[in-house]
Parts: structure tokens; sequence; C-alpha cells
């Protein structure tokens, strides 16, 4: 490529693939206006505009892609899979996927290409400006002489704003919850219903007999669930075996083997005669929207919230799923998820490409698909959101406009931010020359508005953005040094701590979650998402028993404690009429010695014929 070196890498990102564009030199793109305006960018389009050398204007960051729609057959790589993160990994459906632009300052067009960046030809503004207009635009940016004029100022002094009054959280209506209750107010009669309803439809769907499930055997059903997370066998069978060193004799009694498979088979959560074909999540969608409520109606509110995404586990086909180099679960579902610090789950949202909320997608538009689940999550908490939170994200979601944002609804924020979202205009140390000076050295800058970027250096630089926390006061954290071989105390700014403090809600969650994990298997491509907010459940109602009991109890005893009473009390043992089976042993004897004589017979030879 003419000017330099440019390597694409493409990894996944929020449930995207992201293509970062490496710029070595001077890129030069050239981008042609597409002759029909009104269709958006595909990202096949993009790519082979990309690697043309007719342009020189601004650098793109990054490309966001949808996932591809559910109606393919196969969701298999284009190149092996131990290759990924390559334009070769691409499967086709992912390279016919609606694309997004971010450009290096910050700015997107949501599958819609601006003339004027794609444009060197001075020759072609005009056509091309005109063409443009016809193009339907799915993101207004304020034009820049609107922009209010921002001001950066190296170690300015920032101004920490006034820290409003927060309710102490109030545990006190929960105190005398046993751990079943607790469980039954996220778990409650209402979803029961709706998958007492459903299991029915779904029967009379497939043209199977009414099973005649109950509400007791639903309950039995899940306590079985929960027993599978912390005693786990081979496969679901092995829990009535007659084996003594796999049966679990509390199973045996509680329920028969095929009613459970039986129950495994027909779980439903929604009518299949009405299938919503713009959500990809409509067999789930009752169940996830009671969920959501139920967190956050039972959410006491605290001021510091974290928000993160989460994988769920999946290794099927699905347009959902998900890739996402360097973790723990490479492959699954990705979920946005709204924390408190300590881990309670207020709200989620399982991502799919195109929002849910597709009647309002401004916030998509203006944070991007990541970012904008948040302030939809935040607008959602009915009373509670008018609390003055602290909210902490990671790089993946920061930005300026969302920070002034969150400030204008009297929120604020803090996180990690990315070197190509720092404002241009923002004198601070370049990270290239971070990197040269000791660990603890730091240099921060202060916007006129109030808003502090400062890059730390520690093993590697670091660069957070606030509109709540300052530099001071400076604490001195604990680092080993290779070359005096031996721990040396290191300066850390006061928001690099507390942004320490505060971000680790959601990874405490899932640590709650995968520590005892439903291991009973499906099929069914929504299993794993219906396992996974069943062991939210669990999470969250124990995590309100520790905070509203002074006796503490561990994850473990608390899913003991439910799982056992469910089978306890809503059981059926199983009932012998042994004089009914010894009638069916002797029948049975009577029918084998019938059937060994009638085999005998063309053996035996008359005597007269002697």
């Amino acid at each position: 490529m003419e000017g330099g070196d440019c390597r694409n890498e493409f990894q996944s990102l929020g449930g995207h693939f992201l293509c970062s564009v490496l710029i070595y030199g001077r890129l030069k793109i050239f981008i042609e206006v597409m002759s029909d305006m009104h269709r958006p960018l595909t990202l096949a389009e993009i790519i082979d505009e990309l690697e043309s050398d007719e342009y020189q204007g601004d650098a793109v960051s990054s490309i966001f892609i949808e996932p591809p729609d559910a109606a393919g057959l196969s969701d298999e790589d284009s190149a092996n899979e131990d290759e990924g993160g390559l334009i070769d990994n691409l499967s086709s459906r992912q390279l016919a996927a609606n694309a997004e632009i971010v450009f290096t300052n910050d700015e997107r067009d949501g599958y819609d290409v601006d003339s004027s960046r794609m444009t060197s030809d001075p020759a072609k503004d005009d056509s091309a400006s005109s063409s443009t207009s016809k193009r339907k635009k799915t993101h207004s940016r304020r034009e820049p002489n609107s922009l209010p004029s921002r001001v950066w100022t190296k170690n300015s002094v920032f101004s920490v704003p006034f820290n409003q009054a927060f309710p102490e959280s109030d545990f006190s209506k929960y105190s005398d919850f046993s751990p079943v209750e607790i469980f039954e107010l996220f778990f409650d009669a209402e979803l029961f219903h709706i998958m007492f309803e459903e299991i029915k439809k779904y029967a009379a769907f497939k043209n199977i007999a009414d099973p005649n499930i109950t509400v007791d055997e639903l309950k039995c059903f899940l306590g079985i669930l929960t027993i599978s997370g912390y005693n786990s066998l081979p496969g679901v069978r092995y829990y009535w075996e007659s084996a003594e060193d796999t049966r679990n004799q509390l199973i045996y009694n509680s329920m028969r083997r095929n009613r459970f498979i039986q129950i495994l088979n027909l779980l439903h959560f929604a009518d299949n005669n009405k299938i919503n074909p713009s959500d990809k999540l409509w067999k789930l969608r009752p169940f996830i929207e009671k969920l959501c409520r139920v967190f956050r109606d039972n959410f006491v509110p605290v001021q510091q919230l974290a928000y993160d995404e989460s994988m769920i586990a999946y290794f099927g086909r699905h347009s959902c799923k998900q890739f996402i180099r360097g973790k723990p679960i490479r492959f699954g579902y990705k979920v946005w998820c709204l924390n408190t610090f300590n881990g309670y789950l207020v709200d989620f949202e399982v991502y799919q490409g195109k929002s849910v909320h597709s009647d309002d997608d401004s916030y998509d538009k203006d944070f991007g698909k990541a970012a904008a689940p948040m302030v939809r999550m935040l607008n959602e908490l009915g009373p509670k959101k008018d609390l003055p939170y602290h909210l902490y994200f990671d790089n993946l979601f920061t930005g300026v406009d969302l920070l002034v944002h969150l400030r204008e609804n009297h929120y604020q924020g803090t996180g990690t931010i990315r070197m190509n979202r720092v404002p241009k205009d923002c004198s601070i140390i370049s990270m290239k020359d971070i990197k040269s000076k000791e660990r603890g050295f730091y240099e921060y800058s202060v916007s006129n508005d109030n808003i502090l970027i400062a890059r730390w250096q520690d093993n590697a630089p670091v660069t957070v953005a606030s509109t709540i926390h300052g530099i001071n006061p400076i604490v001195n954290v604990n680092r080993y040094s290779k070359r005096e071989k031996k721990t040396v105390l290191v300066k850390r700014p006061y928001l690099i701590s507390e942004y320490n403090k505060f971000m680790g809600g959601t990874d405490l969650m899932d640590e709650n979650i995968n520590r005892y994990r439903v291991s009973v298997r499906s099929k069914k491509w929504w299993w794993s998402i219906f396992s996974w907010c069943f062991d939210v459940c669990y999470q969250n109602a124990w995590h309100l028993y520790n905070m509203s009991h002074p006796q503490k109890m561990s994850q473990l005893e608390f899913k003991r404690n439910v799982a056992v009473f469910y089978l306890k009390t809503f059981g059926i043992q199983p009932h012998f009429d042994m004089a009914a089976v010894k009638q069916r042993m002797i029948a049975a004897k009577n029918q084998r010695q019938g059937a060994a004589l009638q085999a005998l017979q063309p053996m035996m030879v008359p005597a007269n014929n002697i």
C-alpha cells in the first residue's frame, strides 16, 4: 500500500469483528461512492476500498460488523480456526454483513460512508456529495461549527465535582427471608406460569399429547439442575443409575428419569406460532424481559456501578455466536452487563447485532453499539435512575461524548480510554514517549469543561478519563523491580486506584456463576443462555441474602438449601406394588418357558414312526 505498511487485524469486539487498521506511514484510501446510494455498505465492499491506494486523508480506526442473519445453513469460517483474526478467516456471510466505520477522531458513520472523507479528488467532491445526499443517513453528527469549544490544559487543576448525597444502601427488608424465599423473588410464580403455559403450547405444536406437567414438577426440575452444578456427572442419566458410585438418592426419590428428560425436551418460553423475525432471541424474550424487570426491582442502589461484557460459552451454530481471541471463554454469546461493584447484576442485554430497541437507535449512533445498552439500562431504572451513580467501564466503551452525556444526566464516569479516542488537541504525553519513562510517571490534561485524561506508566502505559476523580491523593503501590531484585513503591494517581477498586463487578459475577454452573446439557441453541440466567438468579439471590443477614452463607450452601427444599417438598417418590411386580416376573418367566417349548416341538419324533 502506498505511503507505508498497513496491517489489518480482525478480532472480535462486542459481538462485532473489529478491523484494527494500524498505520505505519501515511494511509491512502479511496472509497468510491457507490451507485446505489440507498444501500448500506457491506464489509466486503469496505475491505476492497481499504486495500486500494488512491485516497489521502483521515485514517480509519475500526470497522464494526453486524452478525449475519440466521437464515444461513452454516457458520463455518472460510479458513482454519487456528488462523482466526485475518480477512481470510471471515465467512461469506460475514463479508456480506453491514458494517460501520469508526475514524481515528472517534467519529462514526453507521453503515454510511461520508463522501467528504472518502473522496481525494476535488473534481469528484460535487458528484459525491450530491450522491450522498440521496443515501439514507443512519448517524447524524453535529457539524464542527456546532461542537462546543473544548480546550485542554496540561497539568491543570481538576475541580472535583460536588459529591451529591447518595442514600445508604438498605437491605433490611430481606433480613427475614430464607434462601428459598429470596430465590423466588427472582424465579417467581410468574416465570413458572410462563413455563407451564408454553410447555403445553409447545407439546400441541409438536402434536404430542398434553404431558400434564405441574408447577411442582418444574420446581423439582430446577432443583435437579441446581444439584448438577455442584455434583456434576458425565451425563444426566447417571443420577438415576443403579450403580452405587453414581446414583443420587435424593434425585432418584424425587422424579423419574424419563419425566425429567420429557420436561427437558418440552421446556419452552415463547409461542412458536408467534415468531418475531427481527429478534434473534425471540424464543427467550419473555423470559429475559421478566428477569431484567425483577433484577431492577430488587436492586438496592449503590453508588458505584460497573459496565462490562460477559461471555456465555456456546459451541453450536447460531448467528449471535461471537469469537473473542484471548478471552477465557472464546466462543459463545456476548452479554452487556450492568453490575454493582460487588457483583449484583442490575440489568443485561444479550448482543445480537441490531438492537431490539430498533425504534430508538439514537444511542447506537451517538455512542456505538457497545456503550448504547448501558445508557438504555440507566434510563430503565425507574425512580432509581435519578440517583447520582458513578459508572466505571473499560476502553471498549469510553469516549469523551459518553462522559459528557453521563454528566449531563447527573451521573459521573471513569474508564480507560483508547489512544485513538483521546482528542487530538489534548496536550498529553504520547504513548511512545511515556514508555521511556520510569514506572510511576504520569501526566494529565484537563479540559475547560472539567474532563480529566491521565496517562500513567506502569508495566505498560495506562490512559484513564474521568469526570469525578482527580490525580490526588497520590497513592503508593507495590511493584517488583527486576533491576533491583526487590519490591519497590510506585506512585499511582487516585483516579486509577478508584477505577481498579470499582471496575470488577462483572468479573466477580462471572466468577460466582462459573463456580457451580449447571452441567446438564441440551442441543437447543438457547439452553446455555437459559442456564446462565438461571445461575444469575442464584447469584443475585445469594448476594441479597449475605447483604441482609449477619450470618453469611457460602454460595454452595445457599444452592444446596434451595435444591434440597425443592426436591424434598415437591418430589414424588416412586411407589412399587410388590405383588404386581412378582406377577409380572412370573408371567415373563412362563412366557420364556413357553417360547422354549415351542422351539423344541419340531425336533420331537412320534413313537409310531420309530
